[in-house]
C-alpha cells in the first residue's frame, strides 16, 4: 500500500501551498506533505510552486529578487488564476503546522539557475539541520545538483525523473552519491524501469495522480508513494480496488 502525499500541501483544496490547503488536508488522515520551496532577496524560504511570481500570486518578479515581506504581501492565485485572500507562507511557518509524525517532501525550484538552486538546498537544509524529525524530510528537485548537495549534507534527497533513457546510468550515479530514491513521473513507469531502480536499492515514488483509473495501473510497481492534488478522495479509491485487499 503505497503512502498519499498531499501535493502541493492538498492543491484540490485551496490554492497551492496555502495554509487553506494544508489546513483542510490536515483535517484528515494523511501520510505526507508536498510543497516548492523558493529562495527570496533577503535568505528566507517561500513556499511558490514557481519562482516567477506572476504565475501564482498578485506581484511581479523573481522570488530571488524581491524580499520576504514583498512577497508575503501578496495574494495567492487560484487555479484559475484569479487572486484569493490566501497569502503565502514561509518554510518555517508550514515547520511549526506539520505534525512531526508526517513525512515532507520539500522541492527545490529555480529557473535556469543550478547555483541558485544549491543555495537553496543548503538554507533549507540549515533550516531543517536541528529537528527531531528531519529524517522523515526528504529534499526533491529536478536538478541534480540540489539533491546532491542535501545527500552530502545528510538529508534524504528524491531525484524527479522526467525521462527514462540510461536509467542504468542514473542508477549508478544515485548509488555513488547515495541518492535516498527518484520520482518518476507516471507515464514513464515500465517493469524495466522499476526493476532497475529497485536494484539499484532505491526508493520509488510518483505523483500527480488524481484518478482512481491511473492509480489502479500503478499499484503493480508497489510504489513507496504517491502525490495527489487530491489526497483524500485519492486514499479512498486506493481502498476499494482490488489489488489493495
Amino acid at each position: 500500500m503505497p503512502a498519499i502525499i498531499a501535493h502541493r500541501l492538498g492543491r484540490a483544496y485551496g490554492p497551492d501551498s496555502s495554509r487553506q490547503a494544508l489546513e483542510r488536508s490536515l483535517a484528515q488522515p494523511v501520510e505526507g506533505l508536498e510543497t516548492d520551496c523558493c529562495l527570496t532577496a533577503d535568505g528566507e524560504v517561500v513556499l511558490l510552486h514557481d519562482p516567477l511570481l506572476p504565475l501564482g500570486t498578485t506581484i511581479s518578479g523573481w522570488a530571488h529578487e524581491r524580499t520576504a515581506a514583498d512577497i508575503l504581501s501578496a495574494r495567492l492565485l487560484d487555479r484559475h488564476g484569479q487572486p484569493t485572500g490566501e497569502r503565502p507562507l514561509l518554510l518555517d511557518n508550514l515547520l511549526e503546522l506539520v505534525p512531526p509524525d508526517l513525512t515532507l517532501q520539500l522541492e527545490i525550484k529555480a529557473h535556469v539557475d543550478p547555483a541558485l538552486a544549491a543555495r537553496t538546498t543548503r538554507l533549507v537544509c540549515e533550516r531543517l539541520a536541528k529537528r527531531r524529525d528531519r529524517a522523515r524530510t526528504e529534499i526533491l528537485s529536478f536538478w541534480s545538483g540540489a539533491c546532491q548537495v542535501a545527500a552530502e549534507l545528510g538529508f534524504r534527497a528524491r531525484l524527479v525523473i522526467i525521462a527514462e533513457y540510461r536509467i542504468d546510468a542514473l542508477c549508478g550515479w544515485a548509488e555513488r552519491i547515495r541518492l535516498h530514491g527518484v520520482c518518476v513521473e507516471q507515464f514513464l513507469l515500465s517493469p524495466a524501469l522499476v526493476a532497475s531502480v529497485r536494484q539499484a536499492g532505491l526508493s520509488l515514488t510518483t505523483g500527480t495522480v488524481n484518478r482512481s483509473e491511473a492509480l489502479a495501473a500503478l499499484l503493480p510497481f508497489e510504489l513507496d508513494a504517491i502525490s495527489s492534488d487530491c489526497p483524500h478522495e485519492l486514499r479512498a479509491a486506493l481502498t476499494e480496488l482490488p489489488l489493495a485487499a
